[in-house]
């Protein structure tokens, strides 16, 4: 009897312990009544924002190795917001600001896409910097790399084994 309170002890501190460590996930559509925002609404949606939001964080972490709490940088919070903006996208420290305008004249599947996006912006979020000393190439191409092994690569990207417009072919 015993050693079953004490195990059931353990894991309910266990819960506690890795819920406060949780990550949260935030998602505000500030530009809700244009084009791209209500395509934000109506076919990707808040709900599925945060699920890839997590998935991202979970796949980052795994492909960085960061495995424990040490390994990661500490965010608490990340907040996705949805902006009536210029450009695809850009993050600052833990906060992910997409383009309606982008979404809305998106031809294509939008929810692919804007997925791809938040693996890229998130890898931003959890990556280290070097203090902001690093090269903007060296940090866009890891997010790019986190994003084209998730599997959501733009269909703009050139594909393995075609021409790149010159005499090159991608590998």
């Amino acid at each position: 009897m015993t050693s079953k309170m004490f195990l059931l002890a353990f894991l309910v501190i266990q819960t506690a312990l890795q819920a406060a460590h949780a990550v949260d996930y935030t998602v505000t559509n500030n530009a809700e009544t244009t084009a791209g925002g209500l395509r934000f609404t109506n076919e990707i949606g808040p709900d599925y924002a945060k699920q890839t939001l997590a998935s991202a964080t979970d796949f980052i972490w795994d492909l960085f190795q960061q495995s424990s709490e040490a390994d990661r940088k500490n965010v608490a919070q990340v907040s996705l917001f949805i902006d009536a903006m210029d450009g695809v996208a850009y993050t600052s420290n833990d906060e992910i600001h997409v383009s309606a305008n982008y979404i809305g004249g998106y031809s294509g599947d939008v929810k692919a896409e804007i997925t791809g996006v938040l693996y890229h912006e998130m890898t931003h979020v959890w990556q280290w910097n070097g203090n902001g000393q690093s090269p903007g190439g060296l940090i866009e191409g890891i997010a790019d790399f986190v994003r084209l092994k998730a599997g959501y690569a733009p269909s703009h990207w050139v594909k393995p084994g075609r021409a790149t417009g010159g005499t090159r072919v991608t590998l």
